[in-house]
């Protein structure tokens, strides 16, 4: 079920009604909660709600096992080591899970094609859950802060299931934390009619930047990709750009809608978008962007490597300081490794992550990769903005490219004498429309860059520019008469 579709705002319309009907009953409205989420997750496949329900029933029992545990004591020692068992058997299974279906039949055909082996009677086939890795990953920070002591387990397994299912981020995030959700589905919501606005203004403005943006973008940047090796540089520049638009308006408009659709169920989930493309250098891109991952990345696996502050011995070979920097740079390195293969299973994705690497280890030996951290954006800046923004793009030619040989083919047509030549274009009132669409999000969002989103409107007092704002941005959606496109990171 899209966001960006009729039925959804039906099944919406009627999930509001009857969850606030049961406002004074808090274990049947999160029951609800979940009965929702399973219908809107079940609407793509109804199979997979097993896999769901599998692996919200091992991470419940899981955070059961390790508080159990970890206050059981024997001949006055802790039992710690059976905590930590429970910890792993979880991480194992629901790693596990995603490494079957997400990257078996991938890897298993890259070794018969290394050692010349045939190995299609050993391929799976098999359809990839939506969201696997959302959910995964959202289900895997229950079990480890359980572990460190960051949060109690909970008993009530309906409000777990109602954490892990949500369906608003259920598919493609945020990713939230169970130190977050979890205590607001446990406790009792109260419908607050400032925070119902708020959510249907970043819900008109995550639909404004999908449909107006990211699915203009996309009828361009198909048609190019489709016939790269007949396109001159300037077209596949030009799709380049678009599809850095497109990613950003696909990916941050499902993001402000699963966050304002929250809002209306009196729940707040955290940003996952902080107007990336306005940073200064790559690691400020990085703490703006998907920051739902990258803080999963930072606290889960950056962290207990070392983090920024390893700590180290002296060697006669090399000092303190130069082998800190080695262990944070190896730390960068696995994180975005792993951050690639998160995106799935393609040789792009990892040589992506280990582009940002390389973009990253600068900044990070010279100390320079926290300079930018909470300094205002300023007009000044824009020099460095778009140093970044073109660093950014090329990126996103290898994860867009569906292999290295076509992101190597693109790049270097780019960079061949008919990059000057007059790019393709699609027809001029489409080339027009897509432009205006780009140029309202990027000036709205500059506008707002201390906002939440780009339609907090709460200082304008003039109801009559509100409604003209609304009626803009609708009448903009609504001269795309095509059916609504499916999410980019559904794939993810």
């Amino acid at each position: 079920m899209l966001f960006n579709s009729f039925e959804y705002l039906l099944f919406l319309s009627i999930v509001f009604a009857i969850y606030w009907l049961l406002r004074n009953h808090l274990k049947l409205q999160n029951l609800f909660v979940v009965l929702a989420s399973y219908v809107f997750y079940g609407w793509w496949d109804y199979k997979f709600l097993l896999l769901i329900a599998f692996t919200s029933l091992c991470s419940y029992a899981s955070g059961l096992l390790i508080d159990k545990s970890k206050r059981c004591i024997v001949y006055g020692v802790r039992c710690i080591n059976w905590a930590k068992f429970w910890l792993i058997t979880n991480i194992v299974i629901n790693l596990g899970i995603l490494a079957v279906f997400k990257y078996y039949d991938f890897f298993v055909s890259e070794f018969g094609a290394l050692f010349g082996i045939s190995t299609d009677s050993l391929l799976l086939r098999i359809i990839l859950p939506v969201g696997i890795s959302f959910y995964t990953f959202q289900a895997l920070s229950y079990s480890i802060d359980v572990y460190r002591e960051n949060i109690k387990p909970t008993r009530d397994i309906v409000a777990f299931f109602a954490f892990i299912s949500f369906f608003p981020q259920l598919v493609a995030g945020p990713i939230e934390r169970a130190t977050n959700l979890l205590p607001q589905i446990l406790q009792k919501r109260t419908f607050s009619y400032e925070q119902g606005v708020d959510g249907m203004r970043q819900i008109l403005w995550g639909l404004f930047k999908k449909i107006v943006v990211a699915d203009n973008c996309a009828k361009y940047v198909d048609q190019v990709w489709a016939t790269y090796d007949t396109q001159s540089g300037s077209t596949l520049l030009l799709a380049a750009v678009l599809f850095t638009f497109q990613i950003y308006g696909d990916f941050s408009g499902y993001s402000d809608i699963a966050i304002g659709t929250a809002k209306l169920f009196g729940i707040k989930l955290m940003r996952n978008f902080n107007n990336p493309y306005f940073s200064r250098d790559i690691a400020e891109f990085w703490r703006r962007w998907h920051i739902s991952l990258t803080s999963w990345f930072r606290d889960y696996v950056y962290i207990p490597l070392g983090g920024s502050r390893p700590n180290v011995v002296y060697s006669v070979w090399c000092t303190v300081e130069n082998k800190k920097k080695l262990i944070v740079a190896r730390n960068v390195m696995i994180v975005f490794l792993i951050c690639g293969l998160w995106h799935g299973a393609n040789w792009t994705y990892l040589v992506w992550g280990l582009y940002n690497v390389l973009l990253f280890l600068p900044l990070i030996l010279l100390g320079k990769s926290k300079r930018y951290k909470d300094a205002p954006l300023a007009w000044k800046q824009l020099p460095q903005m778009l140093i970044a923004f073109v660093l950014v793009t090329i990126g996103w030619i290898i994860f867009r490219a569906p292999s290295l040989a076509e992101a190597w083919n693109v790049g270097c047509t780019i960079c061949s004498g008919t990059l000057w030549s007059v790019p393709y274009m699609l027809p001029m009132q489409e080339m027009l429309f897509m432009a205006i669409g780009i140029v309202v999000m990027i000036g709205v969002e500059w506008l707002q860059r201390n906002e939440d989103h780009g339609l907090v409107l709460d200082r304008m007092n003039s109801r009559v520019w509100r409604y003209a704002i609304y009626i803009v941005l609708i009448a903009m959606m609504l001269w795309k008469s095509d059916p609504g496109d499916a999410f980019i990171y559904f794939q993810f």
